[in-house]
């Protein structure tokens, strides 16, 4: 069954005009979750108390404490799939000056991890994010199932894209 163009919620009808005009439409809800998801990520981390973090410095806050234990650099790239390093360690350091994270080593290895103030601050965002966007998000009656099979498909998604911009740097 083909789709009708004129159906497709899309932010660029040229990039609709081929063989998988859907796919124009997902990138268009993509590019609205990305920017609602970092725009949340910022507040909701200023309500907590520590305004004027970027939404990269929140994502790596949270990804060197998950599970309360030191990681490395590469491994906070690789889970959050970026590529230029050198932002994150920025990041990191920022993180560190501000009394939320500290460095460390394993071996020969640095590390990073929270501080007591950093694992507060996680916590006081987390009590946010369940007060006002989880609970909300539970009022709509989303499929916990559905959710999760979003989840997957997005991953499966990513990985797409990550093979398409390898193939475009030769093309």
């Amino acid at each position: 069954m083909s789709t009708d163009q004129n159906d497709l919620v899309v932010s660029s009808a040229h990039l609709a005009d081929g063989s998988f005009p859907e796919v124009s439409e997902f990138e268009f809800g993509l590019i609205l979750v990305s920017h609602g998801f970092e725009r949340w990520m910022v507040r909701a981390m200023a309500a907590a108390g520590m305004p004027d973090m970027s939404p990269l410095e929140v994502l790596v806050l949270h990804t060197f404490h998950h599970r309360e234990r030191a990681k490395k650099l590469a491994d906070i790239c690789m889970v959050l799939n970026i590529e230029d390093t050198h932002t994150v360690n920025y990041a990191v350091k920022k993180l560190i000056r501000a009394g939320l994270a500290k460095d460390g080593r394993i071996g020969k290895e640095k590390t990073v991890e929270a501080t007591e103030e950093g694992a507060a601050l996680c916590e006081k965002y987390r009590q946010i994010r369940e007060r006002l966007l989880l609970d909300a998000l539970n009022e709509l009656g989303i499929d916990p199932g559905q959710m999760r099979k979003l989840s997957a498909l997005m991953r499966l998604i990513s990985g797409q894209y990550d093979q398409s911009a390898r193939a475009a740097t030769t093309y």
